[in-house]
């Protein structure tokens, strides 16, 4: 295997740890609109992603700089044809990150209000587009023979892109809400299952539907066995959460993020972003990367830290790892 083929599987690696992370803290971050009936409850939802939410995002700004050194072609078209909708996403990364921080610095009613929206519409927004953005990298966009993209912004809103949208928002609020009742204890636990019940037939219904056109306009014997492995994880969830295994539920939602993920990465190979105008000027895994010698550099790079961001990841949620409830909140204010 060419250096360029295994980084463009280590990024699909990156992709999928950070949508299996932070899928459920989105996903938490959405339910405390549609879960938590008062700021106590408000508070615990937050107090479970708390300490690993900004862990979470690393996998997103090591994905980011695996594109850019490994795929600079891919790297440049990508930011430049999705400029708004990324610039989006980011904007909001920023005001979760500030909300997150800054909603107990007061204790004012209307202030830690406000955060809390903030965290609710900048949880749900990128939860959104980052299914848009993939979508739309699969199917195709208009690249010409220079490689750039010559699309507009509508262009990116077609229906299987939004489709795409619409899975990856209720997939994650599903992965939350499996994660909530694993992380809680008392009522808020056994709202969250209910609710993840709910939300998880819809998202059934969804990936089902885009899956299949996936694999239909792009897809080959390998993509349709992560197809299958997706939807029988996912089915394999909804059973756990209705008989109580938190656990077992959020593992397996998990593997369907995971096989999901896959499956988008296996219909792309080789190309790493499709030409609609032509398919000769589609950028590839060859023609979109660097050259050998930064791939070997990077490559031992990746062979050092990633271990070790591993290992501080994992640490992490073992320290955190107890449940929480309202009769853990010292003080109802916040």
């Amino acid at each position: 295997m060419e250096l360029h083929d295994v980084w463009f599987v280590l990024i699909a690696v990156l992709w999928t740890g950070y949508f299996f992370l932070e899928g459920f803290d989105f996903g938490v971050g959405i339910l405390t609109k549609l879960l938590a009936r008062d700021r106590v409850e408000k508070r615990v939802l937050i107090n479970t992603i708390g300490p690993v939410w900004d862990g979470n995002e690393v996998w997103l700004l090591t994905a980011g700089g695996a594109t850019f050194a490994a795929f600079p072609e891919w790297y440049a078209t990508l930011f430049s044809g999705f400029y708004l909708p990324l610039l989006l996403i980011l904007v909001c990364l920023i005001v979760r990150g500030v909300a997150f921080e800054y909603r107990a610095k007061r204790p004012e009613e209307d202030w830690q209000r406000n955060w809390e929206t903030a965290i609710f519409w900048t949880s749900l927004l990128p939860a959104f587009l980052w299914g848009v953005a993939f979508g739309n990298i699969v199917r195709g966009v208009k690249i010409d023979k220079d490689f750039e993209y010559v699309g507009n912004l509508g262009d990116l809103l077609n229906p299987y892109a939004l489709l795409g949208g619409l899975v990856t928002l209720t997939l994650f609020t599903f992965h939350g809400a499996v994660f909530t009742g694993l992380k809680t204890v008392g009522d808020i636990r056994a709202r969250a299952r209910r609710l993840a019940l709910q939300v998880g037939v819809l998202t059934a219904v969804l990936a089902l539907a885009f899956l299949l056109w996936t694999q239909v306009d792009n897809g080959d014997g390998k993509s349709l066995v992560a197809l299958v492995v997706a939807v029988a994880a996912l089915l394999a969830a909804l059973g756990a959460t209705a008989a109580g295994r938190e656990g077992w539920a959020f593992a397996l939602s998990g593997v369907t993020i995971v096989a999901a993920v896959a499956m988008l990465f296996l219909s792309l190979f080789p190309n790493v972003m499709p030409s609609s105008l032509n398919e000769d000027w589609s950028l590839t895994v060859t023609n979109a990367s660097s050259s050998p010698y930064t791939l070997k550099i990077m490559t031992w790079c990746a062979g050092i830290a990633t271990p070790i961001v591993l290992l501080y990841q994992s640490w992490t949620y073992w320290v955190f790892r107890k449940r929480i409830g309202t009769q853990h909140i010292a003080d109802a204010a916040h």
